[in-house]
């Protein structure tokens, strides 16, 4: 008869019995990376309380941590100073866990007074650490495979002082969560288009179900589900809760798709639907949806979020404001304003269902009228002046037959004239074309929705340099350029097998052009008259209106901050 596990004296044995059955010890003779990202993906120790507990101490012993790391003799000496005579179960929170609720996660009563025990303790030892909602979750979990509070306290210490750049383990700040509640949005926008529209349609503020995205997985997943994701997360690191997040989402939409929700309140409904997911699917079936999803690599999600993290900071949006958090964020119902908003092109819902293509960080803007044919003049040459300086840019376009349709140019125009006179392209991924009329279809860069065309550039840090000083002008930013907001998806982080794929957009004083490789998304004369479309390698898309058009209208739009009047 197999011996019962050895729960910590924190865990109430029933529940965990019922939450995750322990099918005895397994050993692990390998803990080489590319075998232990297998075995976690696998679940090899999920069934084991031993075994996890083992792995867990391993991993998280081999975190390159500060030079000072507070460790268990630390614990030791302040929790008595700082609980002092108080239950442990009345202690307050500290304030970075911004009212999160310790998860029971099957801990008995001593075991949810030791989490409050750790994390005030944590508090005590990491002033820098002012926003980090996730805590709690990551304590209770922990607690469970913990001789004691002291050893507890030290893990959860090691994970919060890593000190490797590229291995970003929790948000510890407002200004980082948010940005990472951004680039969760974008990635959204990215790979999960059907639940995206879904989002826009039943939600005031999309933004502010994004941001409740670490909540589903530092929460409200249930125990058995927490676990196996931390146990992939602490071998391969934070692009893993991206991941998950959006196959729970995915996984949403496709439940709920066509069905009334619940309430009026989708954020709310997304909780219930987490919390309940073992009514949806398995641990091994959420993991295996989330590891489908083929992702940017994560040095180009980490320049997506530098760029996040620098537009809030544009913006002065670094601490959470007690009244409300995101009170200067706009979606694109607050962005898109009915009554002050005008274009000869497109209404205010056609603006509206743009603005909610857009990266997250120029959602924080609304749409600012650069330039207008039927004001400026049908011409060329007057459009790159009323757009240069101007980064990123929507251009709109209504034939004579009311056919619309436009592109978002992630670039400045001004960058056409580095090319001495000659057509040549320039600008990133993050380009997109698109039609609304007679029916809305968007065409993104060919390369996110199939990476198999190409592979990360050979030199792994090709994405970094372009944000850190450089000896090399080809790969990183000039000082002239310094102000840029990202460098995300720029093609010189891609091993293309050709230039096809890349052409997204160019300027000359006869023509503009979006997409290149094989025909040309949009091509427009000099005149602002006449234009073609079709598919090009590019953007992989279909021809966005009458393939030979006559064009009666041309706008460019741009983004405004909303402070600024």
């Amino acid at each position: 008869m197999m011996n019962p596990p050895a729960y910590s004296c924190f865990v109430d044995r029933d529940k965990m019995d019922s939450a995750i059955p322990d099918l005895g010890p397994k050993e692990l003779s390998c803990m080489e990376l590319p075998e232990l990202k297998q075995l976690a993906r696998q679940g090899y120790w999920a069934r084991s309380y031993a075994l996890r507990g083992q792995v867990y101490q391993r991993l998280i012993r081999d975190i390159p941590c500060r030079t000072v790391t507070p460790d268990a003799s630390v614990y030791r000496d302040i929790v008595g100073k700082i609980v002092g005579k108080h239950s442990s179960t009345s202690l307050p929170l500290p304030e970075f866990v911004d009212n999160t609720q310790v998860p029971s996660y099957c801990l008995n009563s001593k075991g949810e007074g030791a989490v409050r025990k750790i994390l005030l303790c944590i508090s005590n030892q990491f002033p820098d650490v002012s926003f980090c909602p996730a805590l709690p979750a990551v304590v209770a979990l922990l607690l469970h495979y913990s001789a004691d509070e002291a050893e507890c306290f030290e893990k959860a210490c090691r994970i919060l002082a890593c000190k490797d750049p590229s291995r970003k383990l929790v948000d510890q700040s407002f200004l980082a969560f948010e940005s990472s509640c951004m680039t969760f949005g974008d990635l959204v926008n990215k790979y999960c288009q059907a639940a995206h529209q879904l989002m826009v349609a039943v939600s005031e503020d999309v933004l502010q179900v994004y941001a409740d995205w670490q909540r589903w997985l530092f929460g409200e997943l249930p125990l058995s589900y927490f676990a196996r994701v931390f146990d992939v997360f602490l071998v391969e690191g934070y692009k893993v809760l991206y991941r998950v997040a959006l196959a729970i989402l995915k996984f949403f939409h496709k439940v709920r798709a066509g069905q009334p929700l619940e309430s009026d309140n989708v954020k709310q409904d997304i909780r219930t639907f987490v919390r309940d997911i073992a009514k949806t699917v398995s641990p091994e079936k959420l993991l295996e949806k989330a590891f489908a999803i083929r992702l940017f690599s994560r040095k180009e999600i980490q320049l997506l979020q530098m760029a996040n993290e620098k537009a809030l900071k544009q913006k002065g949006i670094t601490v959470k404001q007690k009244s409300v958090s995101l009170s200067k964020r706009q979606f694109v119902h607050l962005a898109v304003h009915a009554d002050n908003f005008h274009s000869e092109i497109v209404g205010v819902k056609e603006m509206r269902d743009i603005w909610s293509w857009v990266p997250e960080r120029f959602a924080l803007c609304q749409p600012l009228l650069l330039f207008s044919s039927l004001q400026h003049g049908y011409s060329l040459t007057r459009f790159y002046f009323q757009c240069e300086g101007r980064e990123p840019t929507v251009l709109l376009i209504k034939t004579t037959q009311k056919e619309v349709c436009g592109a978002y140019l992630s670039t400045d125009w001004s960058e056409r004239n580095k090319f001495g006179g000659k057509l040549g392209f320039f600008g990133t991924g993050e380009c997109f074309v698109f039609r609304l009329q007679p029916e809305v279809q968007r065409y993104e860069w060919v390369v996110i929705k199939h990476p198999e065309l190409t592979k990360p550039a050979s030199l792994e840090s090709a994405s970094l340099e372009s944000a850190t000083v450089s000896s090399s002008p080809s790969h990183s930013l000039s000082s002239e350029s310094s102000d840029r907001l990202s460098p995300f998806l720029a093609t010189r982080h891609f091993n293309l097998p050709s230039k096809t794929e890349s052409l997204f957009m160019a300027g000359g004083s006869d023509c503009l052009i979006i997409g290149g490789g094989g025909g040309q998304a949009l091509y427009i004369d000099g005149d602002l008259n006449r234009g073609r479309t079709g598919h090009c390698d590019t953007f992989n898309n279909q021809p966005l209106c009458s393939e030979n058009f006559l064009i009666a209208a041309v706008e460019a739009w741009g983004f405004q901050d909303p402070d600024i009047q």
